[in-house]
């Protein structure tokens, strides 16, 4: 009999954890619309904000700079769609094994923490695909407005906001595994503590100087300062690109060990039988 290599055993248990989770999702109806409903409500709500502002700066001879509010605010909010919706998918898939209470019996199996750590990124990958993508489209049909026209710079800005929703995921997960479910609620708000000084729709220097720091310290600020930036001038900031990324790697190193640290603590004390409840 041929001996399977590691790797590709560690491939397979990570992809059969990812059907699982992609089988539910693509058989209810009410999960699938849960992913595209959020995501296309925001759309359609700023954007049509945008177009308010747009039009009554037009009718009162304000700045022609307010005529790219409505393309703005929807970039603004699928981008930031994209870093939501990547923390709660990963959240998301974690905590429905502890609904199922089907954690105890996964690590019972050859699955290893790392490997569930790498199935719940990918699922949370797709949910965020699947919503987002919808999402982008119909901004199109709406409001006459692609987000596809970043090009080539989107895909950073894309992939930035992923990994960064990947580790608030991931440290989400860590409080519930740790804690049990009455940390639930971290799953699900913890990402929105950094929104006001992400810079979603407005730039770092209207912030107090004293929080300026504290927003330049996280990744999300330097995208949506880069996506300004490309959107106005046509220039992509490099320097934005490489800040992100950079304090990307430090937020995932830290979520992973996070993670691996609340599996450990939870084992030794026996709480992966008990986390369900």
């Amino acid at each position: 009999m041929t001996a399977v290599s590691p790797v590709l055993a560690s491939i397979s248990r990570i992809m059969a954890l990812v059907l699982r989770h992609f089988y539910v999702l693509r058989k209810s109806v009410i999960r699938l619309g849960e992913v595209i409903y959020w995501p296309t409500m925001q759309m359609i709500m700023w954007g049509y904000l945008g177009k308010y502002l747009a039009s009554q700066s037009a009718a009162a001879g304000g700045p022609s700079a307010l005529a790219l509010a409505p393309g703005l605010l929807i970039a603004g909010v699928l981008l930031w769609d994209v870093l939501f919706r990547s923390q709660i998918g990963v959240a998301l898939t974690f905590l429905e094994e502890l609904y199922s209470r089907n954690l105890g019996h996964l690590f019972v199996s050859p699955l290893r923490p790392w490997e569930m750590i790498g199935a719940t990124l990918v699922m949370g990958t797709i949910r965020t695909t699947i919503g987002v993508g919808v999402a982008a489209l119909l901004a199109i049909a709406i409001h006459d407005y692609s987000v596809f026209g970043l090009g080539a710079p989107l895909a950073a800005f894309f992939a930035n906001l992923m990994i960064f929703g990947w580790a608030f995921g991931l440290v989400a997960c860590a409080l519930v595994l740790r804690f049990g479910l009455a940390a639930e609620n971290f799953a699900w708000g913890f990402v929105f503590a950094i929104a006001p000084v992400s810079g979603i729709y407005y730039p770092v220097a209207i912030l107090p100087a004293w929080l300026q720091p504290v927003a330049l310290a996280l990744p999300s600020t330097h995208v949506f300062e880069g996506m300004r930036a490309w959107t106005m001038t046509g220039v992509f900031r490099w320097d934005y690109f490489a800040a992100a990324s950079g304090l990307n790697v430090i937020y995932l190193a830290i979520a992973a060990l996070s993670f691996a640290w609340a599996f450990r603590s939870a084992r030794e004390l026996g709480l992966l039988l008990q986390t369900g409840e």
